[in-house]
């Protein structure tokens, strides 16, 4: 069956290739001041305070280069990020990604058979409750990042938006504690997919799923 759209394949790998490079970038920006809150004050809570992140890890070499790589990277994601949000409203296609209250009994059911506490595969559609859930969450984190990362940038001319997080150091803390967000996220989603459903990647790749689960075929 025909399981994603081309334009769906395609704004997902470049967010892959985006995100990483936001990531590591955003790393590198770190390292210029490895705390969180006013100089002098007691720090945030950060179980990397005052650690060195591995150079592998980060991108630009140091100040000036992870800036100039994060807002090169920053315009780019947001299209692609746009892009695909607006497919899904035109489509249609949120109505099978977004989790809405009616998925929270499917969920549990989901979550006792990855548990082995079930035999049996609840029945699902394209996206199972548990997949429509993180879905659902991970577009919310993106919209989280997008927001605390203007409100970091721009404190002085969104400064209403800094002041909605908090202040310029919570903004820069919430933002930090996203990235970790996304790292964890895709730790489980490529365990998932690679563990417990192969046929997924190569869904992602071609569009064709062969795999036996998922039985709702889309354009």
């Amino acid at each position: 069956m025909h399981r994603h759209h081309w334009l769906v394949r395609v704004t997902h790998w470049l967010t892959v290739i985006l995100i990483a490079g936001m990531i590591a970038s955003g790393l590198q920006i770190y390292e210029a001041y490895s705390h969180f809150g006013m100089r002098g004050a007691p720090p945030y809570p950060n179980l990397f305070d005052g650690r060195t992140l591995p150079e592998w890890a980060r991108l630009g070499g140091w100040l000036a280069g992870g800036l100039m790589w994060h807002f090169t990277l920053m315009w780019p994601l947001i299209i692609v990020g746009g892009t695909y949000l607006t497919y899904l409203g035109v489509s249609g296609e949120w109505r099978k990604l977004i989790f809405k209250p009616s998925d929270v009994r499917p969920a549990i059911d989901m979550a006792k058979y990855y548990a082995r506490l079930t035999r049996e595969h609840p029945a699902q559609g394209k996206h199972n409750a548990l997949q429509k859930q993180a879905y659902t969450g991970i577009i919310l984190l993106g919209t989280l990042s997008v927001l605390t990362g203007l409100a970091v940038w721009k404190p002085i001319q969104l400064h209403w938006l800094t002041m909605v997080f908090g202040g310029y150091q919570v903004a820069r803390y919430w933002h930090f504690w996203a990235v970790w967000l996304f790292v964890g996220f895709t730790v489980v989603h490529v365990f998932m997919v690679l563990v417990v459903e192969p046929a997924t990647l190569r869904a992602m790749i071609t569009g064709e799923y062969r795999g036996k689960y998922g039985r709702e075929d889309t354009a």
